[in-house]
């Protein structure tokens, strides 16, 4: 007796036209095959031209989340401009700190652009939004972010002092910690640990989650998870 083929089964509807994507940001980095041994001793040094350029620039983010945000609460769009200029400003935040003492990860010297760069082991991208709360806009960067900013504390270590003492003293986070432990092994090995590579990506994609999130870019939630790992996975947020 034959019977028909099964049916395949249904495709997944699309989503609506003024839905957010369900990964606006993608966070990517390529370690080095080969890193210097001592080059990180200087790059406090070599990178404070960027410093600098980066002070201004997050000046001007400041700037233009303000404007953002009215502009989001009276229309439910972010300016195409503004925005492309503070997803440039994360970008060349993430390759100043994936050179420097956020990662360690590379020795090649970050460009000075906002734009992208596509052949730079470090690369980050924001998918732009047609269509924002006007709601949300008021709470997300102040009260629903401030789980995610008690976490972050402990990744940076701000805030976290000892009770001993008038003043205490600091505690350098696990970020801090991991690129000190990695700046060793590079000093004494030059091999950069793998499962510390992969665990920085985490942290600084988690931060860079909470950022976009913060600064109005994105209205998707940032997850708690470690996505750890040199590329995106295709994992749902």
């Amino acid at each position: 007796m034959n019977f028909p083929p099964p049916m395949p089964p249904p495709e997944a509807p699309p989503p609506p036209p003024d839905a957010p994507p369900a990964r606006p940001l993608r966070v990517e980095g390529t370690p080095d095959p080969a890193p210097s041994r001592a080059l990180w001793l200087v790059k406090w040094l070599l990178l404070i031209p960027h410093y600098i350029v980066l002070l201004l620039l997050w000046i001007g983010v400041v700037v233009v989340s303000v404007i953002a945000f009215f502009a989001i609460l009276f229309t439910g769009r972010y300016p195409r401009a503004l925005f492309d200029f503070t997803v440039g400003v994360l970008r060349w935040n993430w390759r100043v700190s994936y050179y420097g003492y956020g990662m360690l990860a590379t020795d090649r010297y970050p460009p000075f652009t906002l734009g992208e760069a596509p052949d730079y082991p470090a690369r980050l991208t924001v998918a732009y939004p047609e269509r924002l709360s006007r709601g949300l806009v008021l709470v997300k960067w102040w009260l629903l972010a401030i789980p995610h900013y008690l976490i972050l504390a402990a990744f940076s270590g701000a805030g976290m002092y000892s009770a001993s003492g008038s003043g205490g003293w600091r505690t350098p986070g696990l970020i801090g910690a991991s690129v000190l432990i990695v700046a060793i092994a590079l000093l004494f090995t030059a091999r950069y640990p793998r499962g510390l590579f992969n665990l920085l990506m985490g942290l600084n994609r988690w931060s860079l989650r909470v950022s976009v999130y913060a600064l109005l870019l994105s209205d998707v939630y940032p997850p708690f998870r470690l996505d750890q790992g040199p590329l995106e996975t295709e994992r749902p947020l």
